[in-house]
Parts: structure tokens; C-alpha cells; sequence
């Protein structure tokens, strides 16, 4: 579904220029007072809420997606008035945002570079609290390498495929489309600090320069997504009894 063209110029005064298509960086998408509301209601979470992983700690609100489709559950009331602000934008193609994935980076985590693959709408939209980040972009182990009949290839370094980062600051949002969310892997170095170098595409919409030196403190992400496929809950049911019966 092509997206209204009115509602698509609503960011276009934020594209990130001379980058792949296409990144919008949208500074203080939110206020102070917001973010503050956003930290608390994070925090004030039922513990059961939060899962454990080895290089940070995320909560999934809205359904687990997954390939044969995500049972809907309703967001809470603390992030449905995001999910609707940021689809307003045109974001998912007229579609509303139905997932959210909070995660929390302490000052030395980060995540391996990855895509996120054919179960979501083909836009990634992320709101930072609490600290900035850098996010890294890399080609695809297989892209730039070229065989000859005599020599066979080796695979690049991480490091060679890292060509572009954005710099993500608190209250800011981020959107990725096209190349940028299908083409190209993303990650976040385990790090304590970043230097703001000239691969840095989005440093002119920032507070930082280059030549700076920012240290990490905590970071809370919400990562709002519109998963396409909704199964209900009955049809679930309905397919775990039919297994059962086989």
C-alpha cells in the first residue's frame, strides 16, 4: 500500500541526506517531562514483564510475532498514544503500530548486527530515553566480495562493513525504510563511549560535533513496529488441537 504523500512530507524536513533511502531523524520527538513519564512507566513494569538477555534486558508488549502471525495483545495506555502519534506520520503505510519492544542498554551493551526481518512491516521506528547511542551500519557479509578463478575470497571484517552510524540522542525519534531496513544490517557496539567521527551521516540535526567524545549512560529504547499478520487467539487454539489429533 503506497502511503499518502501528505502524510509522508510530514517528515521529509527530517531525511538524513546522503545515506541510503531512507532515514528520518526527528531531534526531540518528545519532551523532558515526556521522557521522564516514559522512564517511570517503563521501571514501573511487572518484573515478569522484562526478559534477560546476554548483552541487555528488553519487555515485549503488544504479541509475540512470529512466522505464522502475532495473537494481538492491546498496548497499554502509556505507549498506545506513541504507537498512534508515530503512525500518524505515515509511517506504516496508513497502518497502525501494534508492537512495541522496550529495551534497556547499560553503559557497555549493545547487539550484534541484524536485521529485522519479513515479519514486520518494512519500517523500523525508534524513540531513545535517557542517553544517546550510536547506531552502526554495516553491508552483508557477502556484498563487495569478488571471486576469481584463482583465489577465493575471504569474508570482511565487521570493521570493513561498517559505513555509516547515526548518532541517537535522548527524546529523539529515528525512522528506517526502505534500503536502510531491508538491505543493511544494524548494531550497537558494546561500548562506554563513542567518538563522533565523520562516518557519524546525521551529526548536523545534533547537539554533538565532530571531534566529540560522548560517554553512555542508560538507555531505554521503545522500538515501535505494525506487524502485518494478526491471528486471533481462537484460530491458535483451533490449530493446536488439529496437531494434537494427528
Amino acid at each position: 500500500m503506497e502511503e499518502p504523500r501528505a502524510k509522508i512530507l510530514a517528515l521529509e524536513t527530517f531525511c538524513v541526506e546522503q545515506v541510503p533511502p531512507t532515514v528520518y531523524y526527528v531531534p526531540n520527538f518528545i519532551s523532558k517531562s515526556e521522557e521522564t513519564y516514559l522512564l517511570h512507566q517503563v521501571y514501573a513494569a511487572p518484573k515478569p514483564k522484562w526478559t534477560q538477555l546476554s548483552g541487555r534486558k528488553l519487555q515485549n508488549w503488544g504479541g509475540l510475532p512470529h512466522a505464522k502471525g502475532m495473537v494481538p495483545e492491546k498496548l497499554p495506555a502509556w505507549l498506545q498514544g506513541y504507537a498512534e502519534k508515530i503512525s500518524s506520520l505515515g509511517a506504516f503505510g496508513g497502518k497502525l503500530a501494534n508492537h512495541v519492544l522496550v529495551n534497556e542498554y547499560l553503559p557497555g551493551q549493545g547487539i550484534m548486527p541484524h536485521e529485522d526481518g519479513p515479519l514486520y512491516f518494512p519500517t523500523v521506528t525508534t524513540i531513545s530515553l535517557g542517553s544517546h547511542t550510536l547506531l552502526d551500519f554495516y553491508h552483508p557479509v557477502s556484498r563487495g566480495q569478488h571471486a576469481d578463478s584463482e583465489q577465493v575470497p575471504t569474508p570482511q571484517t565487521e570493521e570493513q562493513r561498517h559505513f555509516l552510524s547515526l548518532l541517537l540522542e535522548p527524546r529523539s525519534l529515528l525512522v528506517l525504510r526502505e534500503d536502510m531496513y531491508v538491505r543493511y544490517l544494524h548494531g550497537i557496539r558494546p561500548a562506554t563511549s563513542d567518538a563522533i567521527t565523520e562516518k557519524v551521516a546525521n551529526v548536523v540535526a545534533c547537539s554533538a560535533a565532530l571531534g566529540d567524545e560522548l560517554r553512555r549512560g542508560t538507555r531505554v529504547s521503545l522500538t515501535i513496529r505494525h506487524v502485518p499478520k494478526e491471528i486471533s487467539f481462537a484460530g491458535t487454539r483451533a490449530c493446536f488441537l488439529i496437531f494434537r489429533q494427528i
